[in-house]
C-alpha cells in the first residue's frame, strides 16, 4: 500500500500550527471507553486494529518524520485535537527533533538454564573450584558438597544471566540515542521455555542501524553456545519514545 492509498483505510489529514495530523474517524460502538475496553479482549479485534494504525504510521515515516501516539489515542472532537496541538506545539516539536531520522529496535534477550547448566563449571570459578573439591573428597564429604553445589549453581546461574542482561544493555545502548528497560515477560506471555532476561527498546540512528544489526549478531552467535538466545525486532516507530500526560 501507497501514501497516496492511505485514504482506502479511512485516513485523513488536517493541517494544525505546524503541524500535518493524520487521524481517522471512528464509531463509538467501537471505541467509546466502555466500548473499546471491551473490544480489546477480543486478540483477533485488537491485533488487527493495531497493526493497521502501525503500518499507517510507517508508511507515512517512509517520507516525514512522525510523532506516533499509540493505538487507543482517542480525541472526541476536532475542536479538542486542536486544543491538544496547539497547547503542545513546543514539545512536540522538541519531539520531532528527539525522533527524527531514527528508528525503534527492540531487543529480547532469553536464557535456557538446561544448557547453561551444562557449562557451569566453564563459566563460574566457584562452581568449577567446588567440583575439583567434590572430585578430591570421600564419598561421604562430596554428598554433602554436591549439596552445597545445587544451591551454588543456582545462584551463579542468576548472576550470570544479570551480567549478561547488563552487558547487553551496555553494549546496544551505547549505539543508540536513548533506551528504556522494559518489564520482563513470563512464559505463558513468550510462548517460550527458556527465561527472559532483556526486555529492552532502543531509539537509533537511520545511519547507525546497519552497524547495531551486525554487532547484535555477531553476539547473538557467540552467546548461543552459552545457551543466551536474543530476538531483534524493528524497525518500527518510535512509540517507546514519545510520550504525553494523560490529560
Amino acid at each position: 500500500m501507497s501514501l497516496f492509498h492511505l485514504e482506502e483505510t479511512g485516513v485523513k489529514s488536517l493541517r494544525i500550527d505546524d503541524f500535518f495530523v493524520i487521524f481517522k474517524d471512528v464509531l463509538a460502538v467501537d471505541f467509546s471507553e466502555e466500548n473499546f475496553k471491551r473490544h480489546l479482549s477480543d486478540k483477533k479485534w485488537s491485533e488487527l486494529q493495531a497493526r493497521e494504525h502501525a503500518m499507517v504510521i510507517s508508511l507515512i515515516m517512509e517520507s516525514s518524520e512522525v510523532i506516533p501516539f499509540k493505538f487507543g489515542t482517542i480525541f472526541h472532537s476536532i475542536s479538542s485535537l486542536k486544543k491538544f496541538i496547539i497547547d503542545n506545539s513546543d514539545i512536540l516539536r522538541e519531539k520531532t527533533v528527539s525522533i527524527g531520522g531514527r528508528e525503534e529496535w527492540t531487543i529480547q534477550v532469553f536464557c535456557n538454564r538446561k544448557v547453561l547448566y551444562k557449562q557451569i563449571d566453564e563459566m563460574s570459578v566457584q562452581a568449577a573450584k567446588l567440583e575439583k573439591e567434590i572430585m578430591a573428597s570421600s564419598p561421604g564429604k562430596a554428598y554433602l558438597l554436591k549439596q552445597k553445589k545445587t544451591e551454588l549453581i543456582k545462584n551463579e546461574m542468576d548472576r550470570i544471566c544479570k551480567d549478561y542482561g547488563l552487558q547487553y544493555l551496555d553494549q546496544f545502548s551505547n549505539l543508540s540515542d536513548s533506551f528504556n528497560q522494559n518489564n520482563l515477560l513470563p512464559k505463558e506471555f513468550t510462548g517460550r521455555e527458556d527465561t527472559m532476561i532483556v526486555n529492552a527498546t532502543f531509539l537509533v540512528n537511520k545511519k547507525r542501524v546497519p552497524n547495531f544489526k551486525e554487532i547484535f549478531e555477531i553476539r547473538g552467535k557467540r552467546d548461543k553456545n552459552q545457551g543466551f538466545f536474543s530476538k531483534l525486532q524493528g524497525p518500527c516507530p518510535p512509540f517507546s519514545f514519545v510520550s504525553f500526560n494523560r490529560e
